[in-house]
Order: C-alpha cells, then sequence, then structure tokens
C-alpha cells in the first residue's frame, strides 16, 4: 500500500511570542485569524511584519497563531541571502544559536539575537497515520514527489503527535525546484 502525503508550501512566516505581539502592536493586542492552516489550531494572522536584516529587508512577513514560547521566523535559504543573514536548517522550535533579525511593527520594534531558521523539510503525522504505517517521532524519511521535475527529499522528519493532520512541508526554494504545488501528492518510500 502506498503512503500517501499532501504537501504544503511553506512561504516566509514568523512565530511571535504574547511579550513580542504586544510590542510590535501595542499594549492587550491579540493576533485575528485570516484563515486556518491544515495543523489543528493552527492560522495565518491578518497581522504582518516587516523583517530586516544587515543586506535587506522584507515587508508585509505574514504572522502565523497562535503565539508562541519563543519568536522564530522561519524563511528560505534565498530569503536569508536576500536579507544577509546566516540561518542553520533546523526543526521549528530549536533556535539556539541561530540568526537573529530586526522585526517591526506598526507600534514597536525588536531585535531578536536568535530565532532565524531554514525550517527542516518535515511530515506532520496524527498518531494513527504513523502507527498504522509503522513511524516514530523524528524518523528520517525519504519522500518522492512526482512531476515534470519529480524528485526524492531525502532526510524528511517524521513529527507525530495526537494533535497534528497529516501534512508534509517544503519551503518555497525546495517546492520551486521541484516544481510542486499546494495539495500535491507525495510518497514514503522509506
Amino acid at each position: 500500500m502506498a503512503k500517501m502525503v499532501p504537501v504544503g508550501v511553506s512561504a516566509r512566516h514568523i512565530h511571535l511570542t504574547a511579550e513580542h505581539v504586544q510590542i510590535l502592536f501595542g499594549a492587550g493586542y491579540e493576533l485575528t485569524e485570516m484563515k486556518p492552516l491544515s495543523q489543528p489550531g493552527q492560522y495565518a494572522a491578518n497581522e504582518t511584519v516587516a523583517v530586516v536584516g544587515p543586506k535587506g529587508s522584507f515587508q508585509k512577513v505574514r504572522i502565523l497563531g497562535p503565539v508562541r514560547p519563543a519568536t522564530q521566523l522561519e524563511i528560505s535559504r534565498t530569503d536569508a541571502f536576500a536579507i544577509g543573514v546566516k540561518p542553520p536548517v533546523r526543526e521549528s522550535g530549536d533556535i539556539k544559536g541561530s540568526a537573529g533579525i530586526t522585526i517591526q511593527g506598526p507600534v514597536g520594534e525588536v531585535t531578536i539575537e536568535e530565532g532565524v531558521i531554514v525550517a527542516a523539510r518535515h511530515i506532520h503525522f496524527h498518531t494513527s497515520d504513523a502507527e498504522q504505517w509503522g513511524i516514530v517521532d523524528k524518523q528520517k524519511l525519504r519522500v518522492r514527489v512526482g512531476g515534470d521535475r519529480g524528485v526524492v527529499f531525502e532526510n524528511v522528519v517524521a513529527r507525530v503527535s495526537p494533535n497534528f493532520a497529516l501534512d508534509m512541508h517544503i519551503d518555497t526554494d525546495e517546492a520551486n525546484a521541484a516544481g510542486v504545488e499546494n495539495g500535491q501528492q507525495a510518497e514514503i518510500i522509506d
């Protein structure tokens, strides 16, 4: 039986702490939902910020909610070159020793010393999907994506939780190189 997974292309985005939301948008401010994302309880917020690096900036970087324990900017390698930062490839939440950035909101500004990463490609598995396919949390997988520029992605990290919905996440550089679009199916080959 083929192990098929929908692919989601993850554009640059930022996760903020509650404290940083207050600094950037004002005291008492709360993020507002624009649309839900593939993972339960996660959403793209109406709010955006500017991020400023040593060589450039990006305006209107979408905030993903809800608030997180640590502020984290997820960008592609191409984005990193454009703004002059050198982020490591990491799993979300693993920001220790990563690159820093300045974040500008409508009423304030925050400079973080670490928190900029290129997100490691990964698949969110609901616990039942992982059990059915014999996959464990943090397992490294190989995943084939077909099409005119079909590729096999190596080192795809399995992230297993009863709070997840089945979905593979790659960044825009990876998607563009392979000609992958949101919702396309990929096959776990081992």
